[in-house]
């Protein structure tokens, strides 16, 4: 079955001008110069401000050599900075690739290898986890005054609507991250698709999503084209956000369902989202019990978001009904065909299962330097000659009232907290450690303290003969290699796969996982009520039945969104306020309560991972 959507309104059309991204901010900027168009720590930039201090960065980015289809990076803390070096970027005609800081020096090498990005956009902070092989690397901070010293008048550029917009690395099945290349015109496209479904009346927009997710342009760039005001999230975690909403008087955001969950349990949570006008959710399935208890206190448009980062951020969306009683991803955005198809490319017949396929202007260019995959995954539409179409993996059905229902994925790749992930990729690192025969990762659903889904990582392991294999050793491995989201929460080795009749892993017959815990034997006892408190919350949340004294509670599958539902029971539990920060410093029941009792002076985390989350937490990172 097919279906498509050309919507589009009188203020859209105003704004087709523009061929790019940059131009397109420029408009407003001439229009409001001095509205407020960035808030962060506490300091904003005006409209005239960022304009102007962007194009002092973009000169200074052409003489570097940036200009149409040439890619830089930006590894910077979420910031005011960070805004205009994105902004500068595609001032000059370049292309943004985004890199987090938080990830491994191998993967961020590796980004920066791949894309050949010879200039890197950072700060003090950041450069350290940056190869010292890159030919520039320009500091927000250090740079400062020789950057202040460029014009503040317009840049000239070449780019137009086909040039690169910026390339988003996303997880890869061969175990190696591939960059989607998104052009000029598919992100406006998309722009114009956003003014039908959510209006062009601005307002104030809290951004809480990492660049590295490409539906950050939304928030950072959609919001600048359209006068609104962007307060950018701080570092604090998830429960400062409805203290945000209230305090700048936020009017619009977009999440994950997870975090909107997380947002939820918060003091004040689900009050300060029903302050809200327009509250978008998506990166993930939205669980039926979720709608209906935000629908219970929002009373502003609530929307379902589907879509790829190849078709352009959102696809399709679907506004959520005051009593919802089924969830879709809706209806194809201006200029969007969807499709549900057999094995042949043929439609199927509405009610019938199909794989999904989108065709129309979000289409990107490709994968950067991967004509196969961009071959085998972008294809010329049947339908449409002339165009393409991006094979999803999707499953998905068309419902009697022409939305579409998601039903899944086709293949083994997996959204978790809003990440898409690629299961080979995990596989791949896996089995490129000595004493690994075969690896097999899965995701599966656990129940929370709250009751509602957790969905984690689990890898199931078969050594090579004569090799042992430890847990530990296997999580640290990959630490160096894979983000912090890609790591399996649990582990558990077994002598052999279960098979289907064709030889293949059954991966329906794969044991139970049970979570990583010490024997009663073995374990350390609480010695106080404090520490009988905080291993009490780790045990409901990471359903097991023991957590040691001095176990590291991510070793054990702890998660960030974990760790901030935790954060919100132990501060109910123990009636005090707690920082976030605190549990992943101090990521052991001993350590955590040394330090609340006010005896510790110093216990820092014990893994590389909780090391790594705890830096990302101080680099000004948000909370997934």
């Amino acid at each position: 079955m097919l279906s498509e959507t050309t919507t589009d309104s009188d203020y859209a059309e105003a704004m087709l001008p523009a061929q790019t991204m940059a131009q397109l901010f420029e408009q407003q900027a001439a229009l409001t110069p001095d509205a407020i168009a960035i808030v962060s720590a506490g300091k904003s930039l005006t409209y005239q401000d960022l304009d102007r201090r962007s194009n002092q960065l973009a000169h200074h980015l052409q003489r570097l050599g940036v200009g149409p289809d040439i890619l830089a990076g930006v590894a910077i803390e979420r910031s005011a900075e960070m805004i205009v070096a994105l902004l500068a970027i595609l001032k000059a005609g370049g292309a943004y690739v985004p890199i987090d800081p938080a990830f491994p020096a191998q993967r961020i090498a590796l980004m920066i290898q791949d894309s050949q990005a010879s200039v890197i956009l950072g700060t003090k902070q950041t450069k350290p986890h940056l190869p010292a092989t890159v030919k520039h690397i320009v500091l927000m901070d250090g740079d400062a005054g020789e950057i202040a010293q460029n014009s503040t008048q317009p840049v000239r550029s070449t780019a137009n609507a086909q040039s690169l917009a910026y390339v988003i690395y996303t997880s890869g099945s061969t175990g190696k991250p591939k960059g989607v290349m998104i052009e000029h015109r598919n992100v406006l496209n998309f722009f114009l698709g956003m003014d039908a479904v959510i209006g062009p009346n601005p307002g104030v927009w809290l951004a809480v999503t990492s660049i590295s997710f490409d539906i950050s342009v939304l928030e950072l760039f959609w919001t600048l084209a359209r006068g609104f005001q962007v307060v950018v999230h701080g570092d604090e975690g998830t429960q400062t956000i409805p203290q945000e909403i209230t305090k700048y008087g936020v009017t619009h955001m977009q999440c994950t369902p997870s975090l909107a969950r997380m947002v939820a349990l918060a003091p004040q949570g689900l009050a300060s989202l029903g302050r809200l006008e327009k509250l978008l959710l998506g990166g993930e399935a939205l669980p039926l019990a979720l709608a209906r208890q935000l629908r219970q206190v929002f009373r502003g448009a609530m929307f379902n978001m589907y879509g790829p980062t190849e078709t352009t951020i959102w696809s399709t969306t679907s506004q959520i009904d005051e009593a919802p009683q089924t969830i879709s991803i809706g209806k194809p955005i201006r200029n969007t065909q969807v499709y549900v198809l057999d094995s042949t490319l043929r439609p199927v017949e509405a009610g019938t299962v199909g794989d999904l396929f989108i065709g129309g202007d979000g289409v990107v260019r490709g994968y950067w330097q991967r004509l196969e995959l961009t071959a085998d995954r972008f294809l010329d539409d049947p339908f449409l000659p002339g165009n393409r179409m991006y094979r999803t993996g999707d499953l998905a059905r068309f419902l009697p009232d022409g939305n579409l229902e998601f039903l899944g994925r086709a293949d083994f790749q997996v959204k978790l907290r809003g990440h898409r992930i690629e299961i080979g990729e995990i596989e791949a690192a896996l089995e490129s450690q000595a004493g690994v025969a075969q690896a097999v990762v899965v995701a599966h659903e656990f129940q929370s303290q709250a009751g509602a889904e957790d969905k984690r990582l689990v890898a199931y392991i078969v050594p090579k003969a004569g090799s042992t294999v430890r847990q530990a050793d296997l999580r640290s491995a990959l630490t160096a290699s894979l983000p912090d989201y890609m790591i399996p929460s649990i582990f558990m080795v077994l002598d052999s796969f279960p098979l289907t009749a064709n030889g293949k892993v059954d991966r329906n017959a794969l044991p139970k996982p049970v979570a990583d815990e010490e024997p009663e034997t073995s374990l350390e006892r609480p010695r106080n009520e404090l520490e009988e408190v905080i291993a009490r919350e780790w045990q409901e949340a990471l359903g097991v039945t023991h957590v040691g004294l001095n176990r590291n509670f991510f070793d054990l599958g702890a998660h960030s969104l974990m760790v901030a539902e935790v954060h919100m029971q132990l501060q109910q539990s123990l009636g005090r306020e707690i920082s976030l920060v605190d549990l992943f410093q101090f990521p052991t029941v001993s350590a955590l309560a040394t330090h609340l009792s006010g005896q510790a002076t110093a216990a820092p985390a014990s893994s590389d991972r909780a090391q790594r989350r705890l830096a990302a937490r101080q680099r000004v990172k948000e909370t997934r």
